[in-house]
């Protein structure tokens, strides 16, 4: 989780700083953290939007210019293709019911978090596809 946190610090996001990593076999594979898409501007240049548009934590995730951790992580293993089928995450926040159900089909198997938001989808979701999900208190 030390690693994970330290990927969250490249975080662009004004509101929060989330990293991710995808470990299989005590090997990273790949990493993400929160922002803006490559070659566009971080919010750190143009604002927030979902600030500016009063949009509360926890809703309405595609108004945003930033990928989640999650996802990045996810896009950056299929970038340079690496197989995440069987991988654990390490994400400092709990995952959203839309990057939920991308690591559902990713194959990931576990997932440990630090802290989040209650997502009662998500956390449905998880369980209904086998997935061991998990707290840790650091």
């Amino acid at each position: 989780m030390a690693i994970t946190k330290l990927v969250a610090k490249r975080s662009t996001c004004l509101r929060r700083s989330v990293g991710a990593i995808l470990v299989k076999n005590k090997r990273i594979l790949a990493t993400g953290y929160n922002g803006a898409p490559a070659g566009l501007r971080h919010c750190e240049e143009v604002g927030c939007v979902r600030e500016n548009s009063a949009i509360p934590s926890g809703v309405r995730h595609e108004l945003c210019r930033g990928l989640h951790a999650e996802q990045n992580v996810i896009i950056q293993a299929a970038y340079h293709g690496i197989s995440i089928g069987g991988a654990t995450l390490y994400c400092t926040n709990k995952p959203c019911v839309i990057c939920s159900k991308m690591l559902i089909n990713a194959g990931i198997r576990v997932i440990y978090y630090e802290e989040g938001y209650d997502d009662p989808l998500s956390d449905q979701m998880f369980s209904e596809a086998g997935l061991q999900v998990e707290r840790l208190k650091v």
